[in-house]
């Protein structure tokens, strides 16, 4: 084989892995809101989850683009990590269906013959301004360019009788019992590793095996090595994701490599099973050189469907033990790492749009959750006198307000890449509001911690409020702490779909109170009776609070849809 031969494989290769990539974009656009409610309505128990792991997949024609959902999923709070354990559990069997589609349609039918016919009808449509026609002409093309892909990988691998030398190579390895089961795992599995698809290393499976360079039995267990890749795979995908995505990882990986163990106990049985029912049931035999032109397709197709069904019911019991595995495995820092950094968005990539804007939500729900942490801050301040709590305090808001610089851009950065995605008006319209949002909330912070660099600069002038002063900060906080309760409500909720009439209410109260405090402050200062620094610092924290509740009430309209 030439350095050219080799790279007509990868291209070949290559081109399968590209219409299988269309085929299921074209997918997920078609059905993505409709998957959202399929997931979250399906998953009431494992046995639902399995199954809609099964459903989905055998759609999608990718596992890896459901555990991608699945995991996008429990970031937005819509599966628990038990729950989508069952859904990766099925999506092992779904992805079996791949296997299938090849054996049965491209080993038997031409279906190369009329892939262009199928461009031909899918082509027109890729112009129309329907977003949901474009989706269905590129899940035309991309199953056409599947299996054109397999073609010409089928016909880009060499003629074994033209490379004897290859033969033996193999055959070195081919005769060594149990380690010749183990070293083909490894092979499966640096396969998958290195094309990136089970279901692209499946296909090459099928075609070595097909073409007589490997015989059935390490065909098999390569197979084996890719349901191990496929989990190195999401594992290395989670290693910049958040603490959710490494224990759906985990649990994959904990699944799938039990599986292989067990089957690799039982291994020689199944191959004879299988070699006996198609012998039987189908009159020939997988194990029989003679006859692989087709029975080494299907033979593989019933490993792999065999394998996947039984490990599934073998484990399916064990989902709640293997959650608590994988998060004993991959543990959270704490509290505070959950408050200071992103939790349900990551740098690991966009999701569908319709589970992006779910993540995203959480994400601005929580960040308001941190701003409103720092008004309690505030208040400790006020009314503590012990200087170790005072000192924590200054400490944590100066944190806090970087915590509120950074996941601001952050934010904002993963919402203009979302925006780049070809998405609705509705999805369109909740980015501008979250970008509004993410503004505001980082300016609350920004006011909060100059308050307290006031106090600190009252502590270090040995400058004191009066009783007075300090009830009527508290009454302020208060207030504002009414408002931010309504705020993180109406975060919650469904964006465009809020009555904003509580939120003007508390602005208007916060308002009310600034004038009253105001005019008395003047009043007073008249007087002579409010020390002159001190005074204006008073004026400076309860002035503060009023553009806080200027803030919030924009956080609440932006959310009923008002900017």
């Amino acid at each position: 084989m030439t350095f050219f031969d080799f790279l007509i494989i990868i291209g070949a290769l290559g081109f399968f892995i590209y219409g299988m990539k269309v085929m299921s974009d074209g997918i997920q656009k078609v059905a993505g809101s409709k998957m959202r409610n399929i997931l979250s309505s399906m998953t009431s128990n494992r046995f639902l989850g399995v199954t809609t792991g099964f459903l989905i997949t055998a759609l999608l024609q990718s596992s890896s683009a459901t555990t991608v959902m699945t995991v996008s999923f429990v970031n937005a709070g819509l599966l628990s990590l038990v729950e989508s354990i069952g859904v990766i559990m099925g999506a092992n069997i779904g992805t079996t269906i791949t296997a299938w589609l090849i054996s049965i349609l491209g080993f038997k039918i031409k279906i190369s013959a009329i892939a262009l016919p199928i461009i031909a009808v899918g082509f027109p449509l890729m112009f129309s301004k329907k977003s949901n026609i474009k989706a269905w002409a590129e899940v035309l093309i991309g199953f056409a360019l599947l299996f054109m892909g397999l073609d010409e990988l089928k016909h880009a691998v060499p003629d074994l009788k033209q490379n004897p030398g290859f033969l033996s190579f193999l055959a070195d390895y081919a005769d060594k019992g149990f380690i010749s089961t183990i070293i083909f795992i490894g092979v499966g599995t640096i396969l998958t590793l290195v094309v990136q698809s089970s279901s692209a290393a499946m296909a090459l499976t099928l075609v070595m095996c097909f073409e007589g360079y490997i015989p059935f039995q390490l065909a098999a267990a390569m197979v084996l090595g890719e349901n191990i890749g496929t989990t190195i795979t999401a594992n290395l995908a989670a290693l910049v994701a958040n603490v959710h995505a490494k224990r759906a990882a985990r649990a994959h990986f904990i699944f799938n490599v039990f599986g292989v163990i067990w089957m690799v106990i039982a291994f020689p049985f199944v191959i004879e099973l299988i070699d006996k029912y198609m012998t039987i049931y189908m009159g020939m035999s997988p194990l029989n050189p003679e006859d692989k032109s087709a029975t080494v397709p299907l033979g593989l197709s019933i490993f792999h469907t065999t394998f996947n069904i039984f490990n599934v019911l073998l484990l399916v019991g064990f989902v709640p033990f293997m959650a608590k595995i994988a998060t004993r495995l991959v543990k959270s820092k704490g509290e505070a790492d959950e408050e200071f950094k992103l939790d349900y968005i990551s740098a690991a990539g966009i999701a569908l749009p319709e589970v992006a804007i779910l993540e995203a939500k959480k994400e601005v729900a929580k960040f308001g959750n941190v701003t409103m942490k720092m008004n309690d801050f505030i208040k400790v301040l006020i009314n503590d006198q012990d200087k170790k709590t005072r000192n924590k305090m200054f400490n944590k808001l100066k944190k806090y307000e970087e915590i509120t610089d950074r996941v601001e851009v952050e934010v904002a950065s993963y919402l203009e890449n979302l925006s780049t995605q070809e998405v609705s008006q509705n999805t369109s319209s909740q980015i501008r509001a979250m970008l509004s949002i993410t503004n505001d909330l980082e300016r609350i912070g920004d006011i909060y911690y100059q308050m307290s660099k006031t106090i600190e600069r009252k502590d270090e002038n040995k400058l004191y409020f009066l009783p007075e002063q300090r009830e009527n900060i508290n009454r302020m906080l208060e207030k504002v702490e009414k408002a931010f309760g309504i705020m993180i409500a109406n975060l919650n909720s469904e964006y465009g779909h809020i009555i904003t009439d509580n939120a003007e209410k508390a602005e208007r109260e916060i308002n009310q109170l600034r004038n009253e405090l105001r005019k008395s402050y003047l009043e007073q200062a008249e007087k002579g009776k409010y020390k002159f620094q001190s005074g204006i610092m008073y004026n400076d924290i309860f002035s503060s609070c009023e553009k806080v509740g200027d803030h919030i009430i924009n956080v609440s309209e932006a959310v009923a849809g008002k900017i």
